[in-house]
């Protein structure tokens, strides 16, 4: 290909080509090209600028000319010198070199000691830029990781990459194999193909490296590191044309050393969108699912399988090797049976390639590798901190590995050291330096504490060292809780123990006390702990809604609590015992028991703190069986001891229970009142918040004014505020807000206005969060929400399936309220489906039980349903349905429900329409229709209007002109 260059671009290139590999300062090159002249330094920069758009740089990552600022200019690309015969006559001789002299030979470019580059290379073509241009810039660079990470691979392919900037002469010496320190000279010497005699080859190693640019590759230094570090830093010293790339596992900390830390192969965050096309825009998939591929296994990426071959090589820690090895498996055990095995028992001694080196054959051969290198000092450390699965602070590790012969001082030294060999990795989290075992080198050293026999106690300071930690966390957030309500009114039920758990990220946090806590209540285990440790971490796991755990560990505690029977930390489990049962379990005797336990031992220790947020917990309760006028007392009791403390949080709250039962027992007017009451109360007092255990009242107080709003008739406002919780909640996403508010009951008022759309986003949602947290028995509520969704959408047949699915879960929870309501959205999609009789038995059932209790807010759906039903069934005769219609509407206008009396009034007018009654069914329609005052363009509305027009056109005409 012919490229137009102008005379100074062709002058620049010729120079940079000409020391291709070497920095250029801008004054030689100004001089080359402007010879004679005085120039602008900006005349370079676009002549450079040109060059680089003429050979094309850029295009598919090629580089031509680095830039090394406050340096010059380097040409970085490979190079061909094609040599005249004479060129290679005068070559040939220096091949031969005269047999006086003491120099050593000269090699050419065909002569290089390289083993063969891989055909791709995945995921390093940044580190191999950035290594071209460091050794260009420094000369010594060191490339480190931990074992496996691809360091030989990645120094291999720099070095090809540089091989004609250096005319070939390119040595690569493998140091795996030399277990002598002293014969390291001897093996680079050897590969540089000296013949020397002399005891120390050293000077005739200078001789070779300094008659011309080299570049010499020693792989493989941490197991010599003494010996190789000082002859790299005298090599660096003592031959100025010499370029020095090492790979080791630590440091060789001298002089001229500059350091490229060799990072994971990227792998994408774990998501529940994961699609296969995303997931292979990742280096560590692409290597994954490039090996499994070359295993010979049948198995492709699918938006299906995308996120188990994510969760492996997140398992796998982003290790070139170690994914690898897990690709093998792929071909006997598939995609899914891999992730499994990897979960249950990860084998360190899967095989990979015959070929490859035997430190790399197996994990555990690299990781023997590295351990046998190491002090006993060092090895003691590294198993004890093996306790820790996630991030630990210095602090933590120096509490777990300190003990009558290693110091506190010796632990920080040997933690030093070990991360310098890349068996602990480094972090920063909020600020804070964090270090971490990878998940193989912790597999592989947790063996090793098993066989030292300290497991025991080890496991005993870990428990020992959260407890201490919790212990101080509770005091800092008490103390910051009681500045926060004094300056911003913010209320937290409970701590949130942030600062304890800082070590780690939010879903990883508990991991480390999931890991003391089954070791204290196992049999080798101290239960004494186990119950501090519980009481201490429970409030934290109900923040974090991992409900089903907290449960498990407060139910093993309170088994065996000893002397702490009726004290605080009993109070504390029973507390988050019956708060996780009333979250995850079916509403029977046992959450309330719990909840009532609880209660009294609160009042009994005078905790009115506590008695509050078991107060709530027991209006929660109340709420879900059904029994709406018991949650009216529980709130009344509430707010009398609110009050009596002056406790302003306590206040707020109470009204929004108050309200919330209310709105369900059918007075709408006082729940407007109360909840409204709450949100002035929570101003002028400066309440901003009151949560309990990750659960948010003031997003509740939302849903339920949302929800009020639609039934007395405000269809806009009601979405407005429905918009309002889900936007907030979004704010600071805790789940069971999340649930509560924007999945669950938020999605109920688009679904009364009729939004189709935002109802069926609002499920779809819903249903992950439920699989994602521990909300157990809410998987129903899921169900039904769909449900909900497909008879709006007049999918009938999906519709009832879905109500006879999530019914059959309710039925047995004791959730007679929510039973009830499906019941009759069942009942309904049964009708539209031509199961009559048994649309007519359920809605008949449902209407009994509803009657046979206390008043509820959907009584006059379940008669309106029940009289259109019972029509076409035969079961009610006209007068009857029409009867129930009328009651129904009167019903509905008690409660202060117009939107509700609308729907009847559409009923019992489409019932007097069929009879030619047009008159009164106009009448009826049109007064309970005229009261409204916006939400014309919801669902019901529409229709009501349409009847209204078709009943009696003539006066709607001159309603709508008027």
């Amino acid at each position: 290909m012919t490229v137009k260059l102008g005379s100074r671009s062709l002058d620049l290139l010729i120079a940079l080509v000409e020391r291709a590999g070497e920095v250029l300062s801008r004054r030689e090159l100004i001089a080359r090209a402007w010879a004679g002249l005085v120039v602008d330094e900006a005349n370079l920069r676009v002549n450079i600028s040109n060059l680089r758009k003429c050979l094309g740089e850029g295009k598919d990552a090629a580089r031509y000319i680095v830039n090394l600022p406050g340096r010059g200019y380097s040409f970085v690309a490979p190079v061909t010198r094609v040599r005249s015969e004479s060129t290679s006559r005068n070559l040939e001789a220096s091949r031969s070199p005269d047999p006086r002299s003491s120099s050593p030979p000269l090699v050419s470019a065909s002569e290089h000691s390289l083993p063969q580059r891989l055909g791709r290379l995945i995921g390093r073509d940044a580190s191999v830029r950035i290594l071209v241009e460091m050794l260009t810039e420094h000369r010594f660079v060191s490339i480190i990781g931990p074992g496996g990470m691809g360091k030989t691979t990645v120094a291999i392919s720099v070095a090809h990459t540089m091989l004609d900037a250096f005319s070939g002469a390119v040595y690569y010496v493998d140091l795996s194999s030399v277990t002598d320190a002293s014969l390291v000279p001897a093996t680079i010497a050897s590969v540089l193909g000296l013949k020397v005699q002399l005891q120390d080859p050293k000077l005739s190693i200078l001789t070779s490296l300094g008659v011309r640019r080299t570049l010499l590759v020693l792989d493989n230094c941490e197991h010599l590191i003494d010996e190789t570090a000082a002859l790299a830093e005298w090599l660096y010293k003592s031959a100025p044309q010499a370029h020095l790339l090492a790979t080791s596992r630590e440091l060789l900390r001298v002089e001229g050393e500059h350091v490229h830390i060799l990072p994971p192969l990227d792998v994408p965050p774990v998501s529940d969108g994961m699609t296969a096309a995303y997931a292979m825009t990742f280096p560590a998939i692409q290597l994954f699912m490039n090996r499994v591929a070359a295993s010979g296994a049948q198995e492709t990426l699918t938006d299906e399988t995308a996120l188990l071959a994510v969760e492996i090589c997140r398992k796998m820690d982003g290790i070139a090797l170690a994914i690898e090895l897990a690709a093998g498996r792929v071909r006997s055990h598939g995609l899914r049976g891999t992730a499994e095995l990897i979960s249950s028992r990860f084998d360190l001694l899967w095989h990979g390639r015959r070929t490859a080196p035997p430190r790399h054959q197996t994990l555990q051969a690299m990781l023997d590798w590295s351990y046998n290198l190491l002090s006993e000092n060092e090895r003691r450390v590294l198993f004890r901190l093996s306790v820790f699965v996630t991030p630990f602070h210095l602090a933590a590790a120096q509490w777990v590995a300190t003990d009558a012969v290693l110091t506190q001082a010796q632990v920080a030294a040997a933690t030093a050291s070990l991360t310098d060999k890349s068996l602990l990795s480094p972090s920063m989290l909020n600020g804070l330096g964090h270090l971490r075992l990878l998940d193989s080198t912790r597999t592989y050293t947790l063996a090793k504490l098993a066989e030292s026999g300290e497991l025991n106690a080890v496991s005993r300071k870990l428990a020992e060292y959260l407890i201490a930690q919790l212990s101080r966390s509770n005091e800092r957030e008490n103390e910051s809780q009681a500045t926060d309500r004094d300056v911003m009114g913010d209320y937290n039920m409970r701590p949130a123990l942030v600062w304890a758990f800082s070590e780690a990220g939010e879903g990883e946090r508990v991991c480390n006390m999931r890991t003391a806590l089954a070791w204290a209540f196992s049999d080798a285990g101290e239960s004494e702990l186990g119950v501090r440790l519980a009481a201490l971490a429970a409030p934290h796991l109900l923040e974090l809604s991992l409900l089903d755990e907290c449960h498990r560990w407060c139910q093993a505690a309170l088994l065996l609590l000893g002397p702490h029977e009726g004290s605080a930390i009993h109070l504390i489990l029973q507390e988050a015992l019956a708060i996780s049962a009333l979250l995850t379990r079916s509403n029977g005797d046992e959450v309330r028991d719990s909840i009532e336990r609880a209660l009294r031992l609160a009042r009994t220790l005078n905790d009115h703190e506590r008695e509050l947020g078991l107060l709530s917990g027991l209006h929660i309760f109340m709420i879900e069986v059904g029994h709406s006028h018991a949650a009216v007392e529980v709130s009344r009791r509430s707010i009398e001891l609110a009050r009596s403390v002056d406790s302003p949080a306590g206040i707020v709250m109470s009204e929004w229970m108050l309200g919330c039962a209310y709105f369900l027992a059918g007075d709408q007017a006082g729940a407007l009142r109360h909840i409204e009451e709450g949100f002035k109360q929570a101003a002028a007092r400066g309440v901003t918040k009151v949560d309990m255990y990750g659960y948010g009242h003031r997003t509740r107080a939302l849903i339920v004014l949302a929800r009020a709003l639609w039934l007395s008739g405000a269809a806009d406002r009601a979405a407005q505020v429905a918009r309002q919780a889900v936007e907030e909640v979004k704010q600071n996403e805790q789940p069971m807000n999340v649930f509560v508010a924007e999945l669950l009951y938020a999605s109920t008022v688009f679904l009364w206005r009729g939004d189709v759309e935002e109802s069926e986003a609002l499920a779809s949602r819903l249903v992950q969060y439920v699989s994602r947290y521990s909300f157990g028995p809410h998987v129903a509520f899921g169900i039904a929400l769909s449900a909900e969704v497909a008879l709006l959408r007049r999918e009938f047949q999906t519709a009832a399936n879905k109500f006879r699915e999530a019914l059959g879960i309710l039925h047995g929870e004791g959730r007679l309220l929510l039973t009830m309501i499906l019941s009759r959205s069942m009942s309904e999609a049964l009708f539209e489906c031509g199961e009559i009789l048994e649309a007519e038995a359920m809605i008949s059932a449902a209407l009994e039980r509803a009657e046979a209790g206390h008043e509820s807010f959907d009584r006059p759906e379940l008669l309106r349903t029940r009289a259109q039903i019972g029509v076409v069934s035969g079961c009610l005769d006209p007068h009857a349905a029409k009867a129930m219609l009328r009651h129904s509407i009167e019903l509905a206008n008690i409660q202060g429900a117009l939107s509700l009396e609308l729907r009847s009034a559409m009923a019992l007018g489409e019932l007097l329409a069929s009879q030619e009654r047009t008159e009164e069914a106009y009448a009826i329609l049109a007064e309970v229709y005229d009261r409204f005052t916006e939400g014309y363009e919801t669902r019901d509305l529409r229709t009501a209007r349409q009847l209204i027009e078709a009943w009696h056109p003539a006066a709607w005409e001159k309603q709508a002109s008027d």
